[in-house]
């Protein structure tokens, strides 16, 4: 079975996990919440590997000062939908992925309604813990399987990053943060008789470095009061890497085990 409706395209697919896993792969639903740093390069990966169904979600637009980490910004795209952008760039790769799109932000309130029942596979690529927490929340509820992704702002060495259960990752304050959370309000399991964290079943992407903080003089926000700050820097090498990462923990999944 190919993996498009020309072989050649991404034929290095079937090469590297087998037609089977092609297959799979070509019959998958995945969904991605977040078009930014880390999500934005997640949908390349997967379009780029024969992914056949998409379900992108986010509400927000593409700005200038996304140009140092996110795929989709650049001049001629700059105030336009992230994620209309994304399924315009995944038709000219892989014109045989179905992509579905979600224009609006993960909240509480509509997080489980949104969901599609029938994903095969929900990554979290969001980076407000609001958002994270009802999304990843909403898929347990639901039976999807979910991945997510820990903080990537003011880190500079993807080689930190590593996968690790959600109960149990160190380092990482927005995951630290989720999983109390995921606890206090959505019943998920805290320490075990021995005092050790019972594991989530969802697996992270996330780094233990250090947050770098930026000087004062780089961190005041252009045109705004004084005082007013507009957080840490963050590069690509980070957020795309974890990205990619993330994407292979779904890819490796659904191909499964190359049977030849």
């Amino acid at each position: 079975m190919s993996v498009t409706s020309d072989p050649r395209r991404l034929g290095g697919v079937a090469r590297l996990y087998g037609e089977d896993g092609a297959a799979r792969l070509a019959r998958a639903h995945v969904v991605v919440a977040g078009a930014g740093g880390v999500g934005s390069w997640a949908m390349e990966a997967l379009a780029r590997s024969g992914i056949g169904r998409l379900t992108l979600i986010d509400g927000d637009v593409s700005a200038l000062s996304n140009t140092n980490r996110q795929l989709h910004a650049m001049d001629g795209n700059y105030g336009r939908g992230k994620v209309a952008l994304m399924r315009e760039r995944i038709g000219l790769i892989n014109p045989d992925c179905r992509v579905e799109l979600i224009e609006s932000f993960i909240t509480p309130e509509n997080a489980e309604e949104i969901l599609p029942a029938d994903a095969d596979f929900v990554m979290d690529c969001i980076d407000d813990l609001r958002g994270k927490t009802a999304l990843v929340a909403a898929a347990r509820r639901k039976g999807l399987k979910v991945v997510t992704s820990g903080g990537a702002g003011g880190k500079r060495h993807p080689e930190r990053l590593v996968v690790e259960d959600l109960a149990r990752v160190k380092g990482d304050p927005l995951l630290a943060k989720l999983r109390t959370n995921l606890r206090k309000f959505h019943g998920f399991p805290a320490g075990n008789a021995s005092g050790r964290s019972v594991k989530f079943g969802i697996p992270v992407v996330a780094s233990d470095e250090p947050v770098r903080q930026p000087s004062a003089a780089n961190n005041q926000a252009a045109g705004q009061p004084e005082g007013a700050r507009i957080g840490f820097g963050s590069g690509v090498v980070v957020t795309g890497t974890a990205g990619l990462m993330l994407a292979s923990l779904v890819i490796n999944a659904i191909a499964g085990e190359r049977e030849d």
